[in-house]
């Protein structure tokens, strides 16, 4: 039977449907372990791109802290609020907080400077403190709405609704990826997802090859990092035969049928998957790591995801996420509401070693001025009390951090007010953020578009600005 009586009988999508579990091989003629080094990149593969001018970082990784850290207990010193403690001024009453009828409250815990800079910082976070000269804090920031799940988002997406695509995905989408065994994207948390799950490294219009790949770090092992990778009865030899079938059919079937564009991404995220069969236990393989490297990050979770982090930029992928969660909850920063105290001691001891030696490590590594590493939540927390020991939300005003990649070290932009509830001076939106991630990344965030439905979107949407203050 020839093969044109054959596609005329059944269509592509079919035929793949019923090769079933042959899907999953789908792959790069020859790259199997021992012939890698021979095959080229397939043309469906997330080649590099040309930036739109001469970037400063080549990787981002985003430590990412839902729930809301606040500001005035960690990174904005603020020694007004215990002058006029249980207050509460006309500049406090004239926000919508929802706990009105609460005063000041100074924070629980002693700040001191560090540094060079004499950055004034939190004692919960001693560790980040010592690389403050290191360090741009942007404490001007602010969003949309007080509430978890549109300002996380927000912060992710650019937008309030999930049906944008996720920053990660659009720097991919915009540059490629340097490692075409790993994917260019990556999220990680321990335990828990942040809220919002899939949308916060989420393709959605993009092409499905720019999504990002989820992987949960708790109880992980090198074999473990992502399920269903490897075949359980194939060798390498025979599933290089079933990439070369379907290969093949997939030749003849694009020579009578229009270009299916959510097929053709499914095709190159089994590609991937192909690929990744023998890249990712290796790259997530932290006992190839010096004890002096292991003790430097500490043991806890978090820390593990800020080595892997370092790791993935290390292999070329170009974004990595990695957000902070603890014993299950998504939004651990919101234990904000009941016990600052013990709250944010407990998040900051689990991840403040963790992140500075992140820092450090780059640096050694020669990793650092090209890797932009960003620090901070989807809002911060009220000046106020909340109950006794407690904040509510503020998206008034908060503080967000960046580090290597094109940034001032030593350098604090923009401030809060006197009590550090709303941005007054030089105050920055998530979309001015976002525009200025871009730009160091060599991406005009007004340029870096794609056209949906009638219209180009982009990260920025209609808005943003680069802070071109903090560029150094």
């Amino acid at each position: 039977m020839s093969h044109h009586h054959l596609l005329s009988s059944i269509s592509r999508r079919d035929l793949l449907g019923r090769i079933g579990a042959g899907f999953g091989t789908i792959g790069l003629a020859g790259v199997t372990p021992q012939a890698k080094a021979a095959s080229p990149v397939s043309p469906s593969s997330i080649a590099l791109n040309a930036p739109h001018f001469a970037p400063k970082a080549k990787h981002v990784i985003q430590l990412f802290m839902p729930g809301g850290p606040s500001q005035v207990d960690t990174f904005d010193h603020k020694p007004e609020i215990a002058k006029h403690q249980g207050e509460r001024p006309g500049l406090v009453d004239r926000k919508s907080l929802r706990n009105t009828k609460n005063g000041l409250m100074p924070s629980p815990f002693k700040f001191k400077q560090y540094g060079t800079c004499g950055k004034w910082v939190s004692d919960i976070f001693p560790h980040v403190g010592g690389c403050v000269d290191d360090i741009s804090f942007i404490h001007s920031m602010h969003t949309d709405i007080p509430e978890h799940a549109g300002a996380i988002l927000m912060m992710n997406l650019g937008h309030l609704q999930p049906n944008r695509p996720s920053m990660g995905s659009w720097l991919v989408y915009g540059l490629g990826t340097e490692n075409q065994n790993l994917p260019g994207f990556v999220a990680m948390s321990p335990r828990a997802e942040p809220r919002g799950r899939l949308a916060n490294w989420g393709n959605a219009f993009l092409p499905g090859a720019h999504a990002g790949t989820y992987v949960n770090i708790h109880d992980m092992t090198p074999e473990k990092v992502l399920q269903d990778l490897k075949s359980l009865h194939l060798s390498p030899d025979q599933q290089r035969k079933q990439v070369d079938l379907l290969a093949r059919l997939n030749r003849i079937a694009l020579e009578r049928q229009p270009h299916d564009s959510r097929l053709e991404a499914g095709i190159q995220t089994m590609e991937m998957a192909f690929r990744m069969q023998f890249a990712a236990p290796e790259a997530f393989d932290l006992r190839t790591e010096s004890a002096k490297t292991l003790a430097m990050y500490g043991d806890s979770e978090y820390a593990k995801g800020c080595l892997i982090a370092r790791r993935l930029v290390e292999r070329g992928v170009r974004c990595v996420q990695l957000s902070h969660s603890i014993d299950g909850y998504d939004i651990a920063w919101d234990t904000g509401h009941d016990d600052i105290v013990g709250g944010h001691k407990r998040l900051a001891d689990a991840c403040d070693q963790g992140i500075a030696a992140l820092i450090r490590d780059l640096k050694q590594r020669g990793l650092f001025d090209e890797t932009l590493v960003i620090w901070g939540g989807e809002f911060g927390r009220a000046p106020t009390s909340e109950g006794q020991k407690g904040r509510d939300h503020d998206h008034y005003g908060f503080t967000v951090w960046m580090a290597g990649g094109g940034v001032k070290g030593g350098f604090s932009y923009g401030a809060t007010d006197e009590f550090g509830l709303s941005a007054v001076e030089n105050r920055v939106h998530v979309h001015d953020l976002h525009a200025t991630i871009l730009h160091l990344m060599g991406l005009d965030h007004e340029k870096l578009t794609y056209r949906y439905s009638g219209r180009d979107y982009r990260l920025t949407d209609v808005h943003g600005r680069v802070v071109k203050e903090i560029l150094a």
